[in-house]
């Protein structure tokens, strides 16, 4: 077994979170180790495979053109950005997770997120409006809704390369195939380092602090059955497969306690015949969130959730889940010709399951869903729509009535052909369960005590996500508290330095 120096800050991971404490505390004076698990050309975590959206608050547009100052004057006036407020966020947050988010957790959350916004743009990251993933135009104008309007320029490719050039720039130095297996902890119970294992066998690093940011149980299909339930096993993995509780394992083998919503995770509507884990080259366009648009059935062509009971920024990651409760593990996204134009981008890609026919009948023949059940539902449906005026960006409160489950808002008859349907599956993104940590991300042990030079980000905190989550929430948070962790950690060295 080889050793080396020691480091001031060694970080376990290397997606968002991770290079976000990296690059804290690099700023606050700390001689800082970037631990990845993959390969170089599979590195970032699940962070590139996401939109690279991040949800935060603002007052209206000149809090969004401090952000993209690059605005131009057309796209101003083509734009409502409208406003995003604090206590809106919070409460949202609140909501979805039906009262159980750590109030301390969310506070810090909200009021962290828009100077970490500005912090990153300030270290090198862009940022643009989410026009095709988060606005519908609306007369002459865009008009954003669900409290998210701006993702990383590239998506989380690109928020993915660019974090790790400016960490490359700022010297600090980054490990792959590293895989990090035993925390080292000194007699009083503070971080000495750490045990890797990687292609030439095991190796001690020491530090002085450590950060765990390298995500939650999500790619463990063992794991996912003892917490999650019967049948999570078979679920999709949206993206890396490296993530599967390694930081949190290590934590609770020396006594770190363990929080938030073990039995839960985020999940969403997956193609069906994407492959186990996350493509790079896809992304992730495998997902299929234009469902409130139209009507979603399993394989017996029954209907089986309310697709418009709210803006679908805070409904797909449950409903990622039902799915997984459907026979066959599959489920059915049906729309008409009207909607085609208003479909996201993924729903133009190469790489679905998708049916087009003429009648209803025969696209429940193609897509191999049962061909009465279908035309029944979609009978029904018609017949219950209720009349009112469609807006996509707006919960507009056009609904169905007396059938179950109902649509509560954008319900539009499926009649006009083409008619188009997508087989989706479970594809699980991230687990709710993970470690408690204070407010300055230092990991909590099992008596309520912080453990000295142990501070953790991203995924694998627990206590912020139950049951739900509002889209956006898990890249700011990662890097919020990921800044917070780096920038503890360095000051915590710096002490022990003296």
């Amino acid at each position: 077994m080889q050793t080396r120096g020691m480091y001031d800050v060694i970080v376990v991971g290397a997606g968002n979170a991770a290079l976000c404490a990296a690059l804290s505390a690099q700023e606050h004076g700390a001689h800082v180790l970037v631990l990845e698990r993959a390969p170089h050309h599979l590195r970032g975590g699940n962070t590139y495979f996401t939109a690279g959206g991040l949800r935060f608050p603002f007052e209206g547009i000149e809090d969004i053109k401090a952000l993209v100052p690059d605005l131009s004057e057309n796209e101003l006036r083509s734009a409502d950005f409208g406003r995003y407020p604090k206590e809106q966020f919070y409460s949202d947050l609140m909501r979805v997770t039906e009262g159980l988010a750590d109030p301390e957790l969310v506070q810090m959350l909200v009021d962290r997120a828009y100077p970490t916004m500005k912090w990153l743009q300030e270290r090198g990251i862009r940022w643009v409006p989410m026009y095709g993933r988060q606005a519908y135009k609306i007369g002459d104008r865009f008009r954003f809704y669900g409290g998210l309007v701006l993702e990383a320029v590239g998506g989380g490719a690109g928020l993915s390369d660019r974090l790790f050039e400016l960490a490359e720039q700022s010297g600090i130095e980054t490990r792959y195939e590293m895989r990090a297996t035993r925390l080292l902890v000194n007699k009083d119970g503070s971080m000495n380092g750490l045990t890797i294992r990687g292609p030439h066998g095991y190796e001690d690093i020491s530090a002085r602090a450590i950060v765990l940011a390298c995500g939650g149980f999500e790619a463990n299909p063992e794991w996912r059955t003892r917490y999650l339930g019967p049948d999570w096993e078979l679920a999709k993995v949206r993206g890396t497969r490296y993530n599967t509780g390694d930081g949190i394992q290590m934590a609770l083998e020396i006594g770190a306690q363990p929080y938030g919503h073990w039995s839960s995770c985020h999940a969403v509507a997956w193609d069906a015949n994407a492959p186990p884990y996350g493509d790079r080259k896809v992304g992730d366009l495998f997902q299929k969130h234009s469902y409130p648009l139209g009507i979603i059935v399993n394989i017996q062509g029954k209907r089986f959730v309310d697709e418009g009971a709210d803006i679908r920024n805070y409904t797909y990651v449950k409903y990622g889940r039902e799915i997984l409760k459907q026979p066959g593990r599959l489920a059915f996204q049906v729309f008409d010709e009207k909607v085609r134009p208003l479909l996201r981008d993924e729903y133009r890609i190469p790489q679905m399951t998708y049916a087009q026919a003429n009648t209803i009948e025969e696209l429940a023949e193609r897509l191999g869903v049962d061909r009465e059940g279908l035309a029944s539902t979609v009978r029904g449906f018609n017949a219950a729509v209720q009349p009112g005026e469609f807006n996509p960006a707006v919960l507009d409160g056009k609904g169905t009535r007396g059938i179950i489950p109902p649509k509560s808002n954008w319900a539009l008859p499926v009649d006009t052909p083409p008619f188009l349907g997508y087989a989706v599956t479970c594809g699980i993104t991230f687990t709710f369960g993970g470690l408690k940590v204070s407010e300055d991300a230092q990991v909590m042990d099992t008596d309520g005590r912080p453990i000295p030079g142990l501070y953790a980000a991203g995924e694998l905190v627990g206590g912020l996500f139950y049951y739900n989550y509002p889209g956006g929430s898990g890249l700011m948070a990662g890097a919020a508290f990921g800044r917070i962790a780096g920038e503890s950690a360095a000051v915590k060295t710096k002490s022990l330095r003296r």
